[in-house]
Order: structure tokens, then C-alpha cells, then sequence
């Protein structure tokens, strides 16, 4: 949802940008004119106000540090939580 909403901000900003109306009123009056622009926009201000980038990123930072730990004990995670049981090396 969140590479949806922002790809519509980009676009509706790229429309607003190129129209020449833009530089002949005023700020709000452009907004207003380019609704959905504005509606992308408040939609993304709104998802990050609530939080929706640390979910993006979390799980991500999550499976990393548990790889690291598990690397310790010769065993792996996959991006599910799935344990990864390694071979044991061979001491000779």
C-alpha cells in the first residue's frame, strides 16, 4: 500500500508541477484543483503518521539479527522465521 500511495503522490505531483495554472494562482487554489495530488499526498502524510514505514522495515532488521545470532550455533532463518538447520563442520 505503501509503494501504491506514493507512486500516486509522485504522479499527481508530476501533474502539478507541469500544469501552467499552477504558477497563476494560488497555493490553495492549485490544490485544489489538483485533488487527486492532494488526496495522495494527505493519504501518504497519514500512513506515515501511523506508522506504516517501521512495518515496512521491521521484519527485514528482525530476520537479519536472528541470522546473526543463529550463524553462532551453525544454524540459519529463512524471511518466514523458518529455522535453517546447517551440517555440522567436521573437526579432524
Amino acid at each position: 500500500i505503501l509503494i501504491v500511495v506514493s507512486v500516486c503522490t509522485a504522479t499527481g505531483a508530476w501533474n502539478w508541477l507541469i500544469d501552467p495554472e499552477t504558477q497563476k494562482v494560488s497555493f490553495f487554489t492549485s490544490l485544489w484543483n489538483h485533488p487527486f495530488f492532494t488526496i495522495s499526498c494527505i493519504t501518504l502524510i497519514g500512513l506515515f503518521f501511523a506508522g506504516i514505514h517501521k512495518r515496512v522495515v521491521a521484519p527485514s532488521i528482525i530476520a537479519a539479527r536472528c541470522r546473526t545470532v543463529l550463524a553462532e550455533y551453525n544454524m540459519s532463518c529463512d524471511d518466514t522465521g523458518k529455522l535453517i538447520l546447517k551440517p555440522r563442520p567436521h573437526v579432524q
